[in-house]
């Protein structure tokens, strides 16, 4: 069997919005590392500074964000005490969907991939929304540039 070659690990420049959160003890495990469940949380916390912390809200009144799907690839452990850095960008935009690339890194280190869906979710009807134009230009503005 050949291995399978693994992309380059993202740099924390690589992505357009970066967050940082600390690392609390109640966030390690029994072996001594950051528990897996708790780096989804950091993922939000990246998220969270796209879609809340941006000054301009991405979501209409009445409408937000609810997690489709996420693929959380770990490489390397995280441990307390410490500091995780997030980096968060949009790759793709759909109807209703937008696409995330996350990464987490500790001391500078690769420590978690990621690829996150978000749909638009009308609150009042539990059901997805199409994204207003003013949604979408926000987002574009955080797609990978091509060209020069």
């Amino acid at each position: 069997m050949s291995a399978r070659a693994r992309p380059p690990l993202p740099r924390l420049e690589d992505f357009p919005v970066k967050a940082v959160d600390t690392i609390r003890y109640g966030d390690t495990d029994k072996l001594g590392h950051v528990n897996n469940a708790v780096f989804s949380t950091f993922l939000e916390t990246g998220r969270t500074r796209v879609l809340l912390d941006a000054g301009r809200p991405i979501a209409p009144a009445g409408a937000g964000f609810v997690i489709a799907r996420l693929v959380l690839d770990y490489i390397a452990e995280m441990h307390w005490p410490g500091q995780v850095e997030i980096g968060t960008g949009v790759t793709a935009i759909g109807r209703s969907s937008v696409t995330m690339r996350q990464a987490l890194f500790q001391n500078g280190a690769c420590t978690a991939t990621a690829e996150t869906v978000i749909v638009l979710f009308d609150m009042a009807h539990r059901r997805p929304l199409p994204l207003p134009e003013a949604s979408r230009a926000l987002l574009g503005e955080l797609l990978p540039r091509t060209g020069s």
